[in-house]
């Protein structure tokens, strides 16, 4: 692939973030469940692995056919635990840069909306996780509460606000998740010289990576790649700078494979995506003949109804 189309896949990346979360968060459940639960390791059976359910997702999205102007990523995973039982955890991500003041009061309803239609659906435990990664984090409440002539409610729900943890507390950590938070929380640098800031933090959590061979393992490639891919240097004297600090931190060892690696999953995102709109353009055009079901085209389509659902009512509302 050439070097212009993956200029483009990473100009594509950064403006969409909300694909970095999703593709990482597949990679490092594990250490997000550690970071988010001190208990992780007694209630849940790691070892039995995750079933990230995205197409029984699309079918309960409560923001279907809308656009609220506000981009997140959704996450229902099912994850087991050590007494037997299965655990279903809505993840529930805000990656904008900042969340419209209009917006921030729709965002507890938002997470007590999947949460009930869930426990509907399925009849499961449910932990709810709501990851504010943006400066307004800590203007996004915890709760969704309801009251009517004597009707209450109040939902409550976790939330983990990268600015409530030092750059010193999460550097100390040994959790791959840990470094995650650090490199989010290098979107939100300001002031002057922030090239020189954000080349200091990368390299600090490259270190972190190559310690003891850890890049050779495909997570903590994951995890490299969204530092390179969430926040980039403006300058390309500094990318230089960095690429040179990384060939005496490696050696030369194996860097240009590191690098080669994160292209190739930056190609491998961008085909899925391609393959969704693809997919959405054939609803399209099945939609548009006489004689066939929602229920028809999505089998036909390969895909859920709700998403047959979602490009109709787009097409109505052009």
């Amino acid at each position: 692939m050439g070097g212009n189309l993956l200029a483009r896949i990473k100009t594509y990346l950064m403006g969409h973030k909300d694909i970095l979360w999703k593709g990482l968060l597949e990679w490092v459940f594990e250490d997000f469940l550690r970071f988010v639960f001190a208990d992780a390791e007694k209630v849940f059976d790691l070892e039995k692995g995750f079933d990230f359910m995205d197409k029984e997702l699309a079918e309960i999205d409560p923001e279907a056919g809308k656009n609220a102007g506000v981009r997140y990523v959704d996450k229902l995973v099912k994850v087991y635990r050590k007494n037997g039982g299965e655990e279903w955890m809505l993840v529930h991500v805000e990656v904008q840069d900042k969340t419209r003041a209009k917006d921030r009061p729709f965002f507890p309803e938002r997470m007590f909306r999947y949460f009930y239609r869930c426990f509907d659906r399925y009849q499961k435990p449910i932990a709810a996780i709501a990851i504010l990664c943006g400066p307004d984090g800590k203007q996004l409440y915890d709760r969704f509460n309801y009251e009517f002539m004597g009707t209450r409610l109040q939902y409550s729900y976790n939330t983990l606000c990268i600015l409530d943890y030092s750059d010193e507390q999460l550097g100390r950590s040994s959790n791959p998740f840990s470094w995650v938070v650090l490199a989010a929380k290098q979107a939100l640098l300001k002031g002057k010289k922030l090239d020189d800031k954000l080349l200091e933090g990368k390299l600090f959590i490259f270190r972190k990576l190559w310690e003891d061979g850890l890049l050779e393992k495909r997570k903590l490639q994951a995890v490299f790649r969204f530092l390179e891919r969430y926040v980039q240097f403006e300058k390309k004297e500094t990318i230089r700078k960095f690429r040179r600090e990384i060939d005496e931190i490696t050696h030369k060892k194996n860097a240009m494979d590191i690098f080669e690696q994160i292209a190739e999953m930056d190609r491998e995102e961008v085909r899925k995506e391609e393959r969704k709109k693809l997919s959405r353009d054939f609803v399209r055009r099945l939609l548009a003949r006489n004689g066939m079901t929602l229920q028809e085209i999505a089998s036909l389509a390969g895909v859920s109804l709700a998403e047959v659902k979602r490009v109709k009512t787009r097409i109505k509302a052009k």
